[in-house]
């Protein structure tokens, strides 16, 4: 392949340490800004956590949406979400520079993005949120483009395919979904596309149309093939190279075998957080979780430039933040004994469920944001000490319509297709709740107890506990012909099931403190010349909030876009003061 190289020392103008959205994002940027550029990968894919993602970007005044929203009314909500933890000056960097880095990458990479109408932001409840057209949702890409290169693409989820095998981007997954009018037909269709694709077919069962997260990837890698700007792959940072104050490159190694990068200019790293490092996760969060909850690629982010700037004085903040997410326990169906992790992102909205702690009772409303979810299960926990795992409940009205990480609604994957050892193991279904309860340790007295009242609040449509469904977001994904409200459904159709449900998370949040260039700070303040880092390789811009969808895709772009400007203004300002005569007093 073309990404092959042979172990020696490299030099390059611009050194970028990752290969998720916003590493790309900057290498393509920094080339297009006249400097020389060589990106590292330590796996042997590329793309990162990023790959994996609905590819979603929160943007807020874009292009789309200009009409609707503006930079005070973005500023007031983004400043409400971080409640004083990030200064305003970097706040308003992200606003100013987010609008045009999606231009860039429309104009200048290929990449196209587009608001979402009627997506609203995640906090509707805080001033200045909007209930329409922040998140934007790239188009689907023609990954067959990159040759060779295609295989190297970590491939998405299995959940995000239809049947495993068929891409489907954000639009295809709300109409199935919602059972909306037209879903046949765009099952035909999209299962159609793919098998009409004989000359595809006969290299892969893979799906060329890349959509999501594989879509902003492939399409960020195929700028950087056209610039012919290399990907290192199986290429790990172990350690930057400083002189006289300065990260002039990088020690890295393939094969346990050391080599060094010198970049004249500097190093962006982009190389995710620190959630796969057992270690660090036991560190800095606040609560006992495993590596093995989170959704990211195992053993891929586990802090290396973390621990890299840390040994020269960088600081940190937001260590025990992450992207939390509830996570539940799925067999891999085509691998003996691997257990997969799949997000309940949506699943949760759905009529005919309900989430309780190990009490059995409610605490939250279960259709809100993923990370507000997580921080839910939190603070329920430090209240009750029965959360973190907690249980997800539902009957069988929700198994027959609807999807559950990667198991298919039971319309089309009944109970007798799944494996007879996932019952009472990763499933639980008995035929009356109390049966249930007692199946997963949960006192069914309780347990029946909070089902009647929801029940009630169904048959009402108004969840005076928690207000489920009275969001737009909480609707979004919900069928809107089920009444009176799509997010409540009574819990009334045995058989009744329940999966446990952990403290999960798509990255940690936690990372080197950064300016509002992306620039890394020592502990005194100051910029460390020379080392940027970006996405959740740096301290997150969101804080502990989650603002709306793509609110981690967003800034990752975005300050990947900041950095490559900052170091190219400074190479300027370097030739400059290079060509400028010496005067003498």
């Amino acid at each position: 392949m073309s990404m092959k190289v042979s172990i020696e020392n490299k030099k390059c103008a611009v050194l970028v340490v990752g290969s998720g959205a916003g590493a790309l994002l900057a290498a393509n940027r920094a080339h297009d800004l006249g400097l020389h550029v060589i990106v590292i990968e330590k796996s042997d894919r590329y793309g990162g956590t990023s790959a994996l993602s609905g590819g979603g970007i929160w943007i807020p005044n874009n292009r789309d949406i200009r009409n609707q929203d503006n930079f005070d009314n973005a500023l007031t909500y983004f400043k409400a979400c971080t409640h004083g933890l990030v200064s305003e000056d970097k706040l308003r960097a992200y606003l100013d520079s987010a609008p045009e880095m999606v231009e860039y990458m429309r104009n200048q990479v290929g990449v196209k993005y587009n608001a979402v109408q009627n997506y609203s932001d995640y906090c509707q409840q805080l001033p200045g949120a909007l209930d329409t057209g922040r998140t934007m949702f790239v188009e689907p890409v023609d990954a067959g483009i990159l040759g060779e290169d295609f295989f190297a693409l970590r491939e998405a989820d299995m959940g995000a395919k239809l049947f495993g095998r068929i891409a489907l981007d954000y639009y295809d997954g709300q109409l199935l979904g919602a059972r909306a009018k037209g879903w046949k037909r765009k099952i035909f269709s999209l299962i159609w596309n793919y098998w009409s694709d004989l000359a595809w077919r006969v290299k892969t069962r893979r799906d060329r149309r890349v959509t999501m997260g594989n879509a902003l990837v492939a399409g960020l890698r195929i700028g950087l093939k056209e610039r012919k700007v290399p990907i290192l792959l199986n290429t790990r940072l172990e350690r930057f190279i400083v002189e006289n104050g300065m990260v002039t490159g990088a020690i890295v190694s393939r094969d346990s075998n050391e080599f060094s990068i010198h970049a004249n200019h500097a190093v962006i790293v982009g190389s995710g957080g620190f959630e796969q490092n057992q270690t660090l996760r036991s560190t800095h969060l606040p609560l006992p979780t495993q590596a093995e909850w989170s959704v990211t690629p195992m053993h891929n982010n586990t802090g290396d430039a973390l621990l890299a700037g840390e040994s020269i004085g960088a600081d940190t903040e937001f260590m025990h933040e992450a992207w939390w997410a509830p996570t539940v326990r799925i067999p891999a169906a085509d691998t003996p004994n691997v257990n997969m992790r799949s997000a309940l992102f949506i699943e949760r909205s759905y009529a005919h469920s309900l989430c309780v702690n190990r009490l059995g009772k409610r605490f939250s409303n279960e259709a809100m944001s993923y990370n507000d979810f997580g921080h839910e299960m939190l603070k329920d926990n430090s209240v009750t000490g029965a959360n973190a795992p907690c249980w997800f409940i539902f009957d069988a009205s929700y198994r027959k319509k609807n999807i559950l990480g990667r198991i298919m609604p039971g319309s089309i994957m009944p109970d007798s297709s799944l494996p007879p050892e996932w019952w009472d193991t990763v499933l639980y279904r008995a035929d009356s709740i109390s049966t249930l309860a007692n199946k997963i340790g949960v006192s069914p007295g309780t347990l029946n107890d909070t089902i009647q009242v929801f029940n009630e609040y169904a048959k009402t449509g108004i969840d005076l506990d928690f207000n489920r469904g009275h969001y737009s977001f909480d609707r979004f994904y919900c069928d809107p012909r089920h009444k009176p409200n799509p997010s409540l459904g009574a819990l009334d159709r045995p058989p009744y099931y329940a999966i446990r449900v952990d403290l999960g998370d798509l990255g940690t949040k936690g990372g080197l403190k950064v300016d509002s260039d992306a620039n890394v700070l020592d502990l005194a303040g100051n910029p460390i010349p020379g080392l940027y880092a970006i996405g959740n390789a740096s301290g997150a811009v969101t804080a502990d909030s989650y603002p709306g969808a793509g609110g981690t895709l967003g800034p990752a772009l975005t300050f990947g876009y900041r950095a490559a400007n900052h170091i190219a203004q400074s190479a300027q300002h370097k030739t400059v003061l290079a060509a400028s005569p010496t005067i003498h007093a």
